[in-house]
């Protein structure tokens, strides 16, 4: 794959007939994002291949979820079967020069990846109440029991956390009606139900510490070579999905929560030469399917606001209508892959992307998307002044790594090896909700009797956390987003310190977050 800093990431051309074309995707406008639509089996995961692979070779770490399982060949370096061959051959392709990329493997569950952990108060209400289902009422009361934990300086950091707090909170109902408002049996009874769903799929597992440091996705590595400039190759984050998707809501809720921890994280850099992260959002109508208006908005702010953090976002789905035309308006970037105009609904479709699409005279783009063969696409990218370049008709050039997954040995293989092996296999357990709700009420219900010297080590089972230290307005403002500070790269012992110390201090901006203006999407760090 021909990969220039200046021209761009050669993803697709055509080089028969009177015209050769070349399509060139821009790294300096890879932060306008973009948009992989096709239907199944139309060949969008050769291009997400394709594009993962010219990103790492700019030096731009990667993150994609791997829905099917066979995007971890990227570790590999290809080969020159028979089938490659011929295609090679019927396209006009010269045979790209085989070779494996860096790959960090993640998985919610632990199980084909390292873990991926965030605390429930750091995913926040809002996204947290469309993972249960809650309506509009029952959200309410959950945001009721997140701001209570609050103002107790209670830490909800896992899911036996928040059951905790929503059995305190239904427990003494009646005491806190004055102060916060009705609290119905029903609605904590509707929520206790959603978390024990989310605890049967494997969800809990997703909910804890140590928390995912986002700096770790953001990764550069010389072992599988290095770029043009003499730098390490991007590091290719893939996210073990095929499992996950058995929960769509919490996948859905993860990549959305990844995202805007991005957002918060990262400083403002504006326009880069080429982006800090590219994030990959595949199945991407998960995200919107069912989603309240006020989720649209905040989604569409991020992908819009995200931009000028140097991350480039690429959603990938199988229709251009599974996008709000809000989100749709922000991708500059177009990959177009064949559609199938069956029904009034496909043909609809249609006609949708030949329109977002920029128009050449010498192609009908709504007929040409219904004839589009496997591994074909009609591709607009932005030019140097950041304009759709006419729509092309070409083929994608196939991946210079493996084509499929790896074995579960070289899946060992490369987890032992990783950068960030150790690091997250271990969880961490320390006072919170669950802890201090549990030791008040063993302190009421300890005898009369009892010695005195022991009821104070019994009270003090009952501690919660200390009283947080004031912070500006300005130290708010990142919780506005959807967290607090930034985290620099520590390690293990040093991330857990520091876990400590920070979510004290985080309350009070909590609070203020959350209680006058709310956050991004309803939550606070930890």
């Amino acid at each position: 794959m021909a990969v220039n800093t200046d021209t761009g990431i050669l993803i697709a051309q055509h080089t028969q007939g009177p015209h050769s074309v070349q399509c060139l995707l821009r790294p300096d406008k890879a932060n306008r994002h973009g948009l992989i639509t096709g239907a199944t089996g139309t060949g969008k995961t050769i291009t997400l291949q394709t594009l993962a692979e010219g990103f790492s070779q700019l030096g731009v770490p990667v993150f994609l979820a791997d829905i099917k399982g066979d995007l971890t060949g990227i570790s590999q370096p290809g080969a020159l079967t028979d089938k490659l061959g011929k295609l090679l051959h019927e396209r006009g392709f010269d045979a790209p020069a085989f070779q494996a990329y860096p790959v960090t493997l993640w998985d919610v569950f632990g199980e084909q990846g390292h873990p991926v952990r965030a605390t429930v108060s750091d995913l926040g209400p809002l996204l947290l109440a469309r993972m249960l289902k809650l309506n509009e009422t029952q959200e309410g009361v959950l945001q009721l029991v997140f701001k209570i934990a609050d103002d107790d300086g209670l830490l909800l950091l896992d899911m036996k956390d928040l059951r905790a707090m929503c059995q305190h909170v239904g427990d003494n109902a009646a005491s806190y009606t004055t102060a916060y408002g009705n609290i119905s049996a029903a609605s904590i009874g509707a929520i206790q139900r959603g978390l024990m769903q989310v605890q049967t799929q494997g969800g809990d597992q997703f909910f804890g510490e140590p928390m995912l440091n986002i700096a770790d996705f953001m990764q550069t590595d010389t072992r599988c070579g290095s770029t043009a400039s003499g730098g390490g190759l991007g590091v290719i984050n893939i996210l073990a999905a095929d499992k996950l998707m058995n929960a769509p809501r919490l996948y859905a809720t993860f990549l959305l929560w990844l995202l805007s921890e991005l957002f918060e994280s990262l400083p403002e850099v504006g326009d880069l030469d080429k982006p800090k992260l590219v994030f990959f959002f595949d199945e991407a109508h998960l995200l919107f399917a069912d989603a309240p208006k006020v989720l649209i908005e905040r989604i569409e702010l991020v992908v819009r606001l995200v931009r000028s953090k140097g991350v480039g976002v690429f959603f990938v789905t199988q229709n251009p209508l599974d996008i709000p035309d809000a989100v749709l308006a922000q991708l500059g970037n177009r990959v177009q892959h064949a559609l199938r105009a069956f029904t009034p609904r496909d043909q609809k479709a249609v006609k949708a992307a030949a329109d977002t699409m920029r128009a050449n005279p010498g192609l009908d783009v709504a007929t040409a998307i219904t004839e589009l063969g496997v591994g074909e696409a009609l591709v607009s990218l932005l030019d140097e002044k950041g304009r759709p370049t006419p729509t092309e008709r070409v083929f994608v050039l196939p991946p210079s790594s493996q084509i499929g997954p790896i074995s579960a040995a070289q899946r060992q293989a490369l987890m032992a090896c990783s950068m960030v092996a150790g690091v997250y296999e271990k969880t961490v357990e320390r006072a919170s909700a669950f802890e201090a709700l549990k030791g008040r009420t063993q302190a009421r219900m300890a005898p009369a009797d009892m010695p005195t010297d022991q009821a104070p080590a019994l009270r003090g089972t009952a501690a919660t956390v200390p009283a947080a230290p004031e912070r500006g307005m300005l130290d708010g403002l990142g919780d506005l987003l959807g967290g607090g500070t930034r985290r620099t790269r520590a390690s293990a012992g040093e991330q857990l310190l520091k876990s400590a110390a920070s979510s004290i201090g985080r309350e009070v901006g909590r609070q203020i977050i959350r209680g006058v203006l709310g956050s991004i999407f309803g939550g606070g760090r930890r």
